[in-house]
Parts: structure tokens; C-alpha cells; sequence
């Protein structure tokens, strides 16, 4: 019985995935383990965060694959009827931003489509990509239940996703109205609060004179909006100004002074300008006072007709004419170059957001009590996790979900975009926010299979994703998953770190620091590539990953494969279930093996997936290569029969035991070499072996 002289990870993996595949034993219904294991009618269930159906996988696709692989493996090791059902995401807008790149090298413009064609073509690409990225799932490894596969545009997803719409809307949670929401001129469509970032800027502040008063304002440009003035009610300076009427410049109107609590007096002159349709706060201002917004900037991001000679310029253009004009009048009092503000913008293509007050927005009510009185979405959500119903790893991220749980605002779910499921009754051709389906997926993705899986893998276990995400997804996937189905939709959150390279920089195409995960599995092999992102990867933590790393871990996979090869080579005349008689150094030795694994099982349990595969590397390759295997020798090549009998049986006992716990990091190889190990009542695959007895 003897291996190749060298592993050959290209040749092994393809051959190894279809053996699996043939199995069946991915499905939670093939494998049942033996009568007397307590975990035999317990059940394991990951539902696979979807990839975005828009391109191949990245570093990040192969981490969380990594890692919910190893929670499958070594639970349906330990004999649980284990469930990772893949799936795919439609992803909406993040589709139609990268649809938008193709049609531009392409000379083509999405708004010069028709709507029906668009749709089509985006349709064909997803389709297209979603079977790239499967293959590539299977390259790393996955060893989930493809017969149950979902894609978030699936119609009995949709199904799904329309009936928690109808019962949002029953419960009085979904109002349609016309709101100021975050605009993306680049986009030309609506985003959410989560959708935008912010970061700290230095801009000049204008003090402009409006007759008598002065107002202090970063956005000139948009003062052909202003419908009042307003200062707070207990600045005194103010007090006899509430009430009449002050220029507005550059124009031939006039504009009250208003008193609100929402003005800060310490900001400027204690004078701000009101323009409902372009700042959220002057917007609640300006319902308080029924005050009608005016649109000074269109929806490309151009001053409109109502700027009279300034229209048509962009808000770059147009705030520095007005300045220009505003001076030349002598109505600038001053400019502050220092004004440091947060400024919002697109989290796609770091534009500028554009608030901007749209029609026919479709909102969720997050903080407030349904019809018959039940907990908001929000407090149902952060019950749910103060009563340890979710627990989250690493602990200190629930303190940062409920921090943010604290400030939510309405959710607006409209979207003015073409790719995406279409919102029921609304006659202007929205479609959902992409996290409002993708935020149903672990309840959805059951339903959409069978009721019957609905009720045996609900609540599922595990849900492992990137600590990026907590808010976009996470949060969202708690609070609808609870509403729609009364039970919290994950026992577990898992959150991974952010990829970085050696230099502990984010990966980037224009740093040319990326890492192809496919690429570097076919020079090294997919064991490798998950050992070197599972070893020093704590959770919420960046992990580092360089290609030296992963070259590391083909080293080890070498290691594994040579020493294997020697047992197998040494076991001349041994037979697998004869009785052998070991000494009494051949049982401290596996006792000594038996409590490394005993630890590695508690690592295993407790999410510790970083320290149980250091662990087993250091006792395979320091402990059972470096110093048992070395010690054996003279035994193995020695004349004593009985001897070298119970050196076979050691070695052959550890080779095994070790590759079980190596199988949930390094399932190709370990797969090989089982198939060739002889043992007693083996079974078809070493993914269904039971995890070493502690």
C-alpha cells in the first residue's frame, strides 16, 4: 500500500469533490450516524450569506467559505444532521453598479435602454456569473447541500418576500409618502442610512447677509430653496426679528424668520437658512412649519430652472458663481475656511449624496409598536439579543450593534433602479432595497425549499459573515427574521475580518495587493489557501494573508502527505482489527494524543477555529512527525514482530485520529489519504467518520 511520491493538490481536488458530490453525504437526510451517538437526531444549519452574482469570488468569498466549511465539517463529524444550503444575491444596485462599468467600456448608457431589455441583459449576466462562482465554491471546497441551492430572484423567494411585505403593511409598519431620502447622482437612485458614508471634511463656511440678519451656510449654492430663516426661540439676539420677512439674495423674494428648537445657537450667527428639499433637518423644520420645499438642485446634481441664470451648472460651478456674485453685492460678510462637517456620500462611487425629497418612497416604521401593540422591529431585535437569544462572536460586537440599534431611523426600501424584485402596487416601477429581500434569506431560503425544511432547520445555527456587514444585513436578517417568523432566524453570529496583505493593508486592484483565490488554489492548492486563513484569524479581527503564508501551509499539506506515505509503507504484514498488544509507553502516547484533542474540541466549540488548527499543525508536525514517527523507527525496521505490530498500530491509530481532526481545515487531503488507509468498519468518506472520541 503506497501513496504517490508527491501530493498532487490539482490532480486530487477535482477527483476528491466529485467523490463527495457522488455521496450524497452533503445532504442533512444521507448520513446517519451510529445509534449510541447523542447528537444523532440534532440538527446543524448554516443558510450561505449569497455572493453577489456579479463576478467571481474574491479573498473574502474564500474566508467565510473557509470558515462555515469547518463549522459543517467537524459538525457533521460529531453526527448532527448538518445543512449549509448555498444560495446566490441578485444584489441589486451593487448588480447594476457593476452592469453600468460593463455597458460604459462598451459605449452603452443603462438610461438609454429600455427597461424590459436591461432587465433581460442584467438577467443573462447574473445567470452567467452565478455558475462561475458555484464552480469556484466547489474549488474551495464547500461541502454544502446543492440540491437545495437558492437564488434571491427564485419565485418562490419572491413569494416569500412579498408576504412579510403584505404583513409589514397589514401591521401598519410600511407608509408610502413623500420624504426627503439620500440621493445618488451618479446612481440616479434612492440609498439607505447604511448605504452612506461619512467622513470628517474642511470646507469654507459663508456668512451671508439676508438683510438684517447674517446666516451662516456651507451650501450657497442651494439658497434658491431657502423658504425662511430660522434661529432658535431663546436666542435673545433674535427675538424681535420672528416673525417678518428678510431678503432673500440674488432673488426678488422675501423669506419669514421662523423659531425652532432644532437650531443650534452656537453654530455661526445662530441663523440658518431653511431648504427643505435639500437637508434632512430643514426638511423636519419645515413640516413643522408648513413650509413647502423648493428643488434648487435636480436630480443629475445641477442647479434647477428655479436658480434662474445659475441653472444647468453643477454644485461645484454653481456654489462658486454664487459666492462670486454674493460678494461682488457685498453680502458676504465673511468666509471661514475652517468649517470642519461631516459630509455624506455614496458608498459605491463616493459621490456626494444629494438629499433630496422624492414621491412615492415606501418606508419601514423601525421604532414603532405594530397595530395590535407588538415590540417594534428594532425592540424585538434588541430583546432578543439582551436575552441571549443571539450571541454574538467575537462578545464586544453586541455592544456595537445595540449602540447603533439606538439611532435607527425609518427605513426607506424604494429604489429607483431596474434590476431587483419589483415593489407590489407601485405604479412608478421601484423595486426593493436589495437588503429588504436579502434580509429575509435565512427564513425565505428555508420556505422557498419545503415547510418541511422550514420546520426542521429554524432557527438555524450559525450565521457567519464580515463584521462590515453587521448593519447593512446582519441587523436587518434579526429584526425581519423575528417579526416574520416569531423566532430569532440564527442561534449565533459570527463576524469575520476585512482581508488584508502582509503590510496590514486593505486589498485593493489599485494597491495590486489582491490575492486571486482561485489562482493561488491552483498553485498551491485549496488546503493551503483555508490553513492560511484560518491559523492567527481571531474573529472580528483582519486577518493577514500573503502569498508566503499560503506557500507555508503547501509545505504542511507536504508534510502531512510524506508522513502518511511512511506509515502506509510500513505496514507490511499489519492487519487492520487483529488483536494487537500495546505497551505502556504506546498508551501514554495515545492518551497524551487523546487530551491534545480533547482541546482542540473545546477550541472547536467555542468558534476558536484559529487556535484548533495551530494546535493540530503543531501536534501533527512537531509531536507526531518530528518525535513519535522518529521514535518508531527502530521498531518498524527492528526483527521484534510484537513490536513492530504495536508500532503499526500507533502509528496507523494517530495517522487516522489526526486526520479526522485535520478534516474540517484540510478536507481534500486528509479525503486522499483516508481512502487509502487501512482500517477497520471504514466508511465511504472520512467527512462522515466521527470526530475523535475525547
Amino acid at each position: 500500500m503506497e501513496l504517490p511520491s508527491q501530493y498532487n493538490a490539482k490532480e486530487v481536488e477535482d477527483k476528491i469533490y466529485q467523490l463527495w458530490e457522488k455521496s450524497g453525504f452533503f445532504a442533512p437526510e444521507a448520513h446517519q450516524p451510529r445509534a449510541g451517538n447523542p447528537n444523532k437526531n440534532k440538527t446543524f444549519t448554516i443558510i450561505m450569506p449569497p455572493p453577489n452574482a456579479n463576478g467571481s469570488l474574491h479573498i473574502g468569498h474564500a474566508l467565510f467559505v473557509t470558515l462555515e466549511d469547518i463549522m459543517i465539517r467537524y459538525q457533521r463529524m460529531r453526527g448532527k444532521k448538518t445543512l449549509w444550503l448555498p444560495g446566490a444575491d441578485h444584489a441589486g444596485f451593487e448588480t447594476q453598479v457593476v452592469f453600468d462599468k460593463k455597458l460604459e467600456k462598451e459605449g452603452r448608457n443603462r438610461f438609454q435602454i429600455p427597461p424590459d431589455q436591461l432587465y433581460k441583459e442584467i438577467l443573462e449576466f447574473t445567470l452567467t456569473n452565478k455558475k462561475v462562482m458555484e464552480h469556484q465554491l466547489k474549488k474551495l471546497g464547500a461541502s454544502c447541500d446543492w440540491s437545495r441551492e437558492k437564488f434571491t430572484l427564485d419565485e418562490n423567494i419572491i413569494k416569500v418576500v412579498y408576504d412579510t411585505f403584505e404583513k409589514l403593511k397589514k401591521d401598519g409598519l410600511v407608509y408610502k409618502g413623500k420624504r426627503i431620502v439620500n440621493w445618488c447622482t451618479k446612481h440616479q437612485t434612492s440609498l439607505s442610512d447604511v448605504e452612506i458614508k461619512y467622513e470628517e471634511r474642511i470646507d469654507p463656511l459663508y456668512f451671508i447677509k439676508y438683510g438684517p440678519i447674517t446666516v451662516a451656510t456651507g451650501r450657497p449654492e442651494t439658497l434658491f430653496g431657502d423658504v425662511a430663516a430660522a434661529v432658535n426661540p431663546k436666542d435673545k439676539r433674535y427675538k424681535d426679528l420672528i416673525g417678518k420677512e428678510v431678503p432673500l439674495p440674488l432673488t426678488d423674494k422675501k423669506i419669514p424668520v421662523i423659531a425652532d428648537d432644532l437650531v443650534d445657537i452656537k453654530f455661526g450667527t445662530g441663523v440658518v437658512k431653511v431648504t427643505p428639499s435639500h437637508d434632512p433637518v430643514d426638511f423636519e423644520i419645515g413640516k413643522k412649519h408648513n413650509l413647502e420645499g423648493i428643488q434648487s438642485v435636480d436630480f443629475r446634481g445641477k442647479l434647477s430652472e428655479v436658480a434662474g441664470v445659475y441653472a444647468g451648472l453643477n454644485i461645484e460651478e454653481g456654489r462658486k458663481k454664487v459666492v462670486e456674485d454674493l460678494e461682488k453685492l457685498g453680502l458676504i460678510e465673511k468666509i471661514d475656511k475652517d468649517y470642519k462637517h461631516m459630509v455624506a456620500s455614496c458608498y459605491k462611487c463616493n459621490r456626494i449624496i444629494e438629499p433630496m425629497i422624492l414621491d412615492n418612497q415606501w418606508f419601514i416604521k423601525m421604532t414603532s409598536k405594530t397595530k395590535s401593540g407588538k415590540l417594534s422591529l428594532r425592540d424585538s431585535a434588541v430583546k432578543a439579543v439582551k436575552d441571549k437569544k443571539i450571541v454574538f462572536v467575537p462578545k464586544r460586537m453586541e455592544k456595537v450593534f445595540l449602540h447603533w440599534m439606538k439611532n435607527l431611523r425609518d427605513w426607506n426600501i424604494s429604489r429607483q433602479i431596474t434590476w431587483g424584485i419589483p415593489i407590489p402596487g407601485d405604479e412608478s416601477g421601484q423595486v426593493f432595497d436589495t437588503w429588504f429581500s436579502s434580509g429575509q434569506w435565512p427564513f425565505a431560503a428555508l420556505k422557498a425549499n419545503s415547510e418541511k425544511d422550514f420546520k426542521n432547520f429554524y432557527p438555524t445555527d450559525v450565521m457567519e459573515t464580515g463584521w462590515d456587514i453587521l448593519f447593512f444585513w446582519v441587523a436587518r436578517m434579526i429584526m425581519l427574521g423575528i417579526y416574520a417568523t416569531g423566532k430569532v432566524p440564527f442561534k449565533y453570529v459570527y463576524l469575520h475580518g476585512l482581508v488584508r496583505d502582509k503590510e496590514r493593508q486593505k486589498m485593493s486592484k489599485s494597491k495590486g495587493n489582491v490575492i486571486d483565490p482561485l489562482g493561488v488554489v491552483d498553485l498551491y492548492g485549496a488546503d493551503a489557501l483555508r490553513m492560511a486563513l484560518t491559523v492567527g484569524n481571531t474573529p472580528g479581527s483582519d486577518p493577514i494573508v500573503s502569498e508566503e503564508k499560503i506557500k507555508g501551509y503547501r509545505n504542511f499539506a507536504t508534510k502531512i502527505w510524506n508522513a502518511s506515505r511512511f506509515v502506509l509503507m510500513n505496514l507490511d504484514g499489519y492487519k487492520a482489527g487483529s488483536k494487537i498488544q500495546l505497551t505502556a509507553k504506546d498508551k501514554k502516547t495515545l492518551k497524551d494524543f487523546q487530551k491534545q484533542a480533547k482541546e482542540i474540541t473545546k477550541e472547536m466549540e467555542g468558534f476558536k477555529f484559529y487556535l484548533a488548527s495551530e494546535k493540530i499543525y503543531h501536534y501533527f508536525w512537531h509531536t507526531f512527525c518530528d518525535k513519535i514517527i522518529e521514535k518508531q523507527k527502530p521498531r518498524l525496521y527492528g526483527q521484534n514482530k510484537k513490536e513492530k505490530s504495536a508500532s503499526q498500530r500507533l502509528l496507523i491509530t494517530l495517522l487516522f485520529e489526526s486526520l479526522k481532526l485535520l478534516h474540517p481545515f484540510m478536507p481534500f487531503i486528509t479525503e486522499e489519504i483516508y481512502q487509502q488507509l487501512p482500517l477497520k468498519n471504514k466508511k465511504e468518506c472520512i467527512m462522515i467518520e466521527e470526530w475523535t472520541t475525547t
